[in-house]
């Protein structure tokens, strides 16, 4: 059966409400979506053919039999040097409870560094998978996985692997979407982590001062938007008066560009008092000045240092021989966040982001490179690009890279 066939059989189904359905929260181990950052398991090989036959015939369909996707080959901090792009990898076939999605859509993530270079998970060895989230188009599904999802169908999903022009993904695992777009992969990985992280960590409250370190990022973007709605004082660091602008947009009370300020100063002199809560995501010294920073009873919220990330020791040092005297003294804390260690708060989170995308109340801002050099991140081998524009600190919101595809569907 080819797939035009298949797909108008599959397309008769009840529509799907397509922003959350209630399911069987996923063990660790089953592989998941942010819960599977940490090398997720690869697509199984399927034994018994005779079902799949009936959704995935590359003979009468537009799928091809290979296809191009990033492979980490060498473990290095230099994401250059780490991974490669192998152009005739073979198309992946989807399981009983899986979709195999054509991505439109990718992620950049600062920590695809660190995992490229291997510091996630030691036990993994080269070659192996890389990209944690994409957007796309169903293709093809297994049997199982058609009670819920349909031939053509827009969804969003985090698994490693996405760097990729074909995924498969578990049907589980996989958020469906109104149409295949950018905005909403921003919030599967970086609005979630701000969105819990704070949630859960934050305490906020009317009037507490807040302090979004790399504010215009990927991540920062939501910190700063979901401190506002709390009505807090935001204050958010930056490297340029461009992306000073951007912040007031979303609401920001106070932009600091680090490049022609002192930002200590600056915070000495406008809050004397200290801030309440840190939102600290670029290490060395910036943490130093975050931890100085702080009021009394004030919170670190640590979710990376990536500054310290291209380092071949991963870190950048810290004053750390002072740190417990700085934190006694005020009765403050520091709290790290990894988002893997939240897998029961993720659906929510994502639920709710998606509400406030759709109503109109957050602002996902995405850089798909247009201002770089060498212009739009289009195409697999623009990834490497996205990564270095990434760590120049050049872009304003969540980097993503658009996957063309020439062929004409059939869908």
């Amino acid at each position: 059966m080819s797939f035009s066939a298949k797909s108008v059989l599959l397309s008769s189904r009840a529509p799907r409400c397509w922003w959350w359905r209630q399911r069987q929260e996923p063990s660790c181990a089953a592989a998941g979506p942010a819960w599977c950052l940490l090398g997720g398991s690869r697509p199984r090989p399927i034994l018994d053919m005779s079902y799949s036959r009936h959704f995935l015939d590359f003979q009468g369909s537009s799928i091809p039999s290979s296809m191009k996707k990033l492979v980490v080959t060498k473990l290095s901090q230099n994401f250059r040097e780490a991974v490669n792009l192998r152009r005739d990898s073979p198309v992946p076939l989807p399981g009983d409870g899986d979709l195999l999605v054509r991505n439109r859509f990718v992620g950049i993530n600062a920590s695809d560094i660190n995992y490229s270079a291997g510091r996630y998970d030691t036990s993994v060895k080269p070659p192996f998978d890389i990209g944690f989230e994409g957007v796309g188009d169903v293709v093809a599904l297994g049997l199982s996985a058609s009670a819920d999802y349909t031939v053509g169908q827009a969804v969003a999903y985090v698994k490693v692997g996405s760097f990729a022009e074909y995924t498969v993904v578990p049907a589980k695992q996989a958020v469906p979407l109104p149409s295949a777009k950018p905005e909403f992969l921003t919030l599967m990985v970086s609005g979630a982590t701000a969105y819990i992280s704070l949630k859960e960590l934050g305490e906020l409250s009317e009037g507490k001062k807040v302090l979004v370190t790399a504010a215009a990022g990927g991540t920062g973007q939501f910190a700063v938007q979901l401190a506002k709605k709390a009505k807090c004082h935001v204050i958010g660091t930056c490297s340029s008066d461009e992306k000073g602008g951007f912040l007031k947009s979303i609401g920001c009370d106070h932009t600091i560009n680090h490049k022609t300020e002192n930002v200590e100063s600056v915070l000495r002199r406008d809050y004397p008092e200290g801030v309440d809560v840190v939102y600290e995501s670029v290490g060395g010294k910036m943490f130093d000045l975050a931890v100085n920073s702080l009021a009394t009873k004030g919170c670190l919220i640590l979710i990376g240092f990536i500054t310290g990330y291209q380092n071949p020791t991963g870190l950048q040092p810290i004053k750390a021989e002072l740190l417990p005297a700085k934190l006694l003294k005020k009765s403050a804390s520091i709290r790290g966040f990894f988002l893997n260690h939240y897998f029961a708060k993720y659906k929510m989170a994502l639920k709710h982001l998606l509400e406030m995308y759709e109503q109109g109340e957050l602002v996902c801002e995405v850089d798909l490179g247009d201002m770089s050099p060498e212009g739009k991140f289009t195409g697999l081998e623009s990834v490497f690009r996205a990564v270095d524009y990434m760590y120049m600190g050049k872009n304003i919101g969540k980097i993503v890279v658009e996957l063309p595809h020439s062929v004409n569907s059939k869908l």
